[in-house]
């Protein structure tokens, strides 16, 4: 019952701020140019959700509660879906809908091919993230989903292109995709049950 309420509550979390998002917007609550802000936090949000995603593993690690694995599957889904309301957003509100220009943009911005390696990147993982694809793959299925720390390059690259005159928010996010790789290194993956252990000793005889 726990694990059902913590999902009900990861799903409810996430759901909540495209619509409220798209609120402000009917609001006018988002500035002279409302559609550029709404790609801007999906496309940020992404990233944040690609984040956490690679934080569940570390998390369940570190702490022993399987609750952080539970959603992981969920988180991943929820980010594809953000990417793709991203996309889609960009294409209302930048493109206006006229895909004529979409090669004008690409030469003018060519950071929406960073963007565009990633969104097909997500796609694979998204599409083989059920049982099925995991039986079928085997162990093909980690390797293929080893894709992730690429998408986060590509994510971070992405952004850091975007806001090149102020690096830092950006910084935050790469330092904290850093520590969530560096966590994942084997030999410092092993050391986390070992270190809760010696604090749990540690807490004890105090």
């Amino acid at each position: 019952m726990r694990q059902l309420i913590w999902r009900v509550a990861v799903f409810i979390a996430v759901a909540i701020w495209p619509l409220y998002w798209l609120y402000q917007a009917w609001s006018s609550a988002l500035g002279p140019d409302p559609g550029k802000v709404l790609v801007d936090r999906l496309g940020l949000g992404t990233l944040i959700l690609l984040l956490i995603t690679l934080a569940m593993t570390p998390m369940q690690k570190l702490t022993g509660w399987s609750g952080w694995i539970a959603v992981r599957r969920q988180l991943g889904l929820w980010c594809f879906a953000y990417v793709v309301l991203h996309l889609a957003a960009y294409g209302v509100f930048v493109l206006g809908l006229d895909w004529s220009q979409l090669g004008v943009e690409l030469r003018k911005r060519p950071y929406i091919i960073v963007g565009a390696l990633g969104f097909l990147g997500l796609s694979a993982l998204a599409v083989t993230s059920n049982r099925y694809s995991q039986r079928r793959l085997g162990k093909r299925w980690k390797k293929l989903h080893r894709l992730v720390y690429v998408i986060l390059g590509l994510g971070l690259l992405h952004m850091l292109w975007i806001v090149r005159a102020d690096l830092k928010e950006w910084a935050v996010y790469a330092s904290l995709g850093a520590a969530l790789l560096v966590l994942r290194i084997p030999p410092v993956m092993r050391r986390i049950p070992r270190v809760i252990a010696k604090k749990s000793s540690f807490a004890t005889k105090a």
